[in-house]
């Protein structure tokens, strides 16, 4: 392609924010007794630093117009090196980021394969001119630095980064992408075939894992390692001696593939790697897959010929479903919607929280007691009815704060401030002075209105009261209350420290200052919260044991075990029903199936068979241990216990009846009001119970599939929002 011809890319993109390529000229510190102008001297360095001229709340991002500007740029250096004029090139970005990666909001645009092919062939050749320039480059790695952000380095000849750079990685598999603008071929040999994979695929595929600057460091990919106060200015030295030769960079992890040692250790990874995609996805998305294809084949390539099956299998990664539908889960729903909650009241009404009060000492109740000392740095004190049990739960914090610190995770200091912040008592009274109470107790209406009644009794008439209820009414809960206006559910995941989702209940008398400090506790704890009417087991629970239902019926009705657990696969869900259902715990599960079934009525069934696993004290229905074929199978005693109809189903007959059950109940839940639209369906399955990005959430799922037209009639969403072909 021309340059005309990425001009023209670039111009159907007027509105985008770009990063512009500012350079400054610095006289590199003297080594070796080189002068320049009577003072010491290296030589001139041009070093470029990337910034949108917005604040660290706005990423630096890399779309079409940026990267033209940036090509023009370096064309302009490759010029001044060949003639002497500098001695070495180096990239850095604005304070807290090197690049967050290509501008998705332009990317997700390209509805044209040709346009998403040019875009991808921009990229390759900014990023050859930076790999061609004459003179060494240099990345200075000072933050961020995502996908085409992280390739800017790795095209570079050498790197530096910081020890406070945070969320370096290569995430394209997650995305729906490849690395595909030389990642995938610089990587594996820089740090070796098998710290590629990690980083291109166990990373982006367990949750979006991303390395620090330490980690990025010991695995090679960077070459030098400094502190933040003065990273630049100690990089700009490091490149010095390195131009100069007085330092030559180490990299130990570095491999040749045409070396036949390595022939063997690259295919171990790549089996490795696909197990990891199989495991993990099923192999219901393309993209994990392609980036291994493509690391397979570049062993014998050349960089060039594997930037052409990088251009090529990139467009057409664009074009897909997957990618449409990641966009649309991770930039609309993740990074854009959770920053505006759906029905949310004005912030300004929020009351200050100073102190918190968490009734039970329990597993759940220690979880979220440390949870809201270490984000919102309050006293929190917990309460239970003995000693033992309260004793317990403030050792259960301090435990978890020692292994926190161990790892390293928090300073000495923070550890100290943590563990003081959280004490017990065995009395409702040390209540008397918090802003807001939670409960973590048995989950039964009478125990939750009993706990309540006596915290009221107690508390001031601002103290904002909250249930941690995964099924029960809120408002059942609130109606023996004095002042029912106070009271809101506030569900939380476990384990709380690493689920996103908090659901927040709305019950019809909670006011709108309660639940506005609900919200803003929410962002304090860095949770993502969504609100939800209160309804019986509100989202998650209610469309997760909806879909497990719908599979332990049809085990029942006679389909073998192994067939209906593994229905869904074609969905690419993280864990098999019944794996989830062991997890969960099967009293816990039945227990809301049960609640769900007198709600709702026959649609939910709770299944006697597994009442007799939970008479038995079976937790599980598969043997912990897989049988001598290595597959999954039910123990004799299990299989005893349970009784089966006549009726089997296949897998395919399982997997459409399942689309079809969670169509009707997410078309049910939005007729009620549950939620405010099919988004926050969406973002409450994908942060609350792991639902694949890659598919979107679940409504643009049953939409493709047909379910939402053949149970309700219509779509949940507009064609085009999360789907290729029709530009939403």
């Amino acid at each position: 392609m021309s340059a005309a011809d990425f001009r023209k890319l670039a111009d159907l993109f007027p509105d985008e924010t770009v990063t512009h390529s500012y350079v400054q000229d610095i006289q590199l510190p003297a080594t070796g007794g080189k002068t320049s102008g009577g003072k010491p001297s290296a030589g001139t360095f041009a070093l470029i630093t990337l910034d949108n001229g917005l604040d660290h709340s706005k990423p630096t991002t890399l779309g079409p117009n940026t990267l033209v500007e940036l090509g023009a740029v370096l064309e302009g250096l490759k010029d001044r090196a060949v003639r002497g004029e500098i001695v070495g090139v180096g990239v850095t970005g604005k304070p807290y980021f090197l690049v967050a990666g290509a501008d998705l909001s332009a990317v997700k645009s390209l509805n044209n394969r040709d346009h998403g092919l040019w875009m991808a062939q921009l990229g390759h050749d900014v990023y050859a001119t930076l790999a061609n320039l004459g003179v060494p480059s240099f990345a200075f790695i000072n933050g961020v630095a995502l996908g085409g952000g992280l390739e800017i380095a790795l095209q570079s000849t050498y790197r530096t980064v910081s020890t406070g750079a945070g969320a370096l990685a290569l995430p394209e598999a997650f995305i729906g992408l490849v690395p595909g603008w030389g990642g995938v071929y610089v990587l594996p040999r820089l740090v070796g075939p098998e710290n590629a994979v990690k980083v291109m695929i166990q990373n982006p595929l367990s949750n979006n894992r991303t390395l620090t600057g330490p980690e990025a460091f010991g695995l090679g990919i960077a070459d030098a390692m400094f502190e933040p106060a003065d990273f630049v200015e100690q990089s700009l030295a490091w490149a010095a001696g390195v131009i100069s030769g007085e330092i030559t960079p180490e990299r130990p992890n570095a491999v040749e593939p045409s070396d036949p040692a390595v022939a063997g250790r690259w295919e171990k990874a790549l089996t490795a790697g696909r197990a990891f995609v199989e495991s993990k996805t099923s192999n219901a998305s393309p993209a994990p897959a392609k980036v291994l294809d493509i690391m397979e084949a570049n062993r014998t390539m050349s960089q060039a010929e594997s930037a052409a099956l990088e251009c090529e299998t990139l467009a057409g990664l664009m074009q897909t479903d997957e990618f449409r539908s990641t966009v649309y889960a991770f930039l609309d729903l993740v990074q854009k919607r959770t920053k505006r909650p759906a029905g949310a009241p004005d912030r300004k009404l929020a009351r200050p929280v100073t102190k918190v009060g968490v009734v039970g000492a329990g597993l759940m109740a220690s979880q979220l007691a440390l949870l809201f000392a270490r984000q919102l740095k309050v006293p929190v004190v917990m309460t239970d009815i003995d000693q033992t049990r309260v004793d317990k739960g403030v050792g259960y914090v301090h435990a978890e704060v020692d292994k926190l610190l161990a790892k390293k995770r928090i300073s000495a200091d923070a550890a100290n401030r943590t563990r003081a912040l959280v004490t017990g008592s065995v009395s409702k009274d040390a209540f008397a002075d918090a802003d807001f109470v939670i409960e973590a107790v048995f989950e039964e209406l009478n125990v939750k209105k009993q706990v309540f009644a006596e915290v009221e009794a107690i508390v001031s008439p601002e103290c904002i009261l909250a249930t941690n209820t995964s099924s029960l009414s809120v408002t059942a809960m609130a109606e023996d209350l004095e002042h029912p206006e106070r009271l809101v559910g506030f569900h939380f995941f476990n384990p709380v420290a690493v689920m996103p989702l908090l659901e927040i209940v709305r019950a019809p008398k909670t006011d709108d200052a309660v639940l506005a400090t609900a919200f803003e506790l929410a962002k304090g704890l860095k949770k993502s919260a969504v609100l939800v009417k209160d309804a019986a087991a509100f989202v998650v629970n209610r469309i997760l044991l909806r879909l497990m239902g719908e599979v332990t019926a049809a085990f029942d009705e006679g389909t073998p075990a192994e067939v209906a657990d593994n229905a869904l696969r074609p969905m690419g869900l993280p864990m098999t029903p019944f794996t989830l259902g062991a997890m969960v715990g099967l009293p816990v599960a039945q227990h809301v199936q049960e609640s769900l079934h007198a709600a709702f009525g026959d649609r939910f069934t709770v299944s006697q068979n597994l009442q007799k696993l939970i008479d038995n004290g079976v937790k599980s229905l598969w043997s912990p241990e897989n049988g001598p074929d290595g597959r999954p199978f039910i123990p004799a005693e299990t299989l005893a216990l349970l009784s089966f109809g006549t009726s089997p189903s296949t897998g395919e007959e399982v997997l459409r009846r399942t689309q079809d059950a969670l169509a009707e109940e997410i078309g049910l839940m939005l007729a009620e009001g549950v939620v405010a639209g099919p988004e926050d369906i969406d973002l409450c399955m994908i942060l609350g119970a792991g639902w694949p990005m890659f598919l979107g959430g679940i409504t643009p799922y049953l939409d493709r599939v047909g379910a939402s037209e053949r149970v309700n009639g219509k779509r949940f969403l507009a064609p085009g929002v999360a789907s290729a072909g029709v530009p939403a």
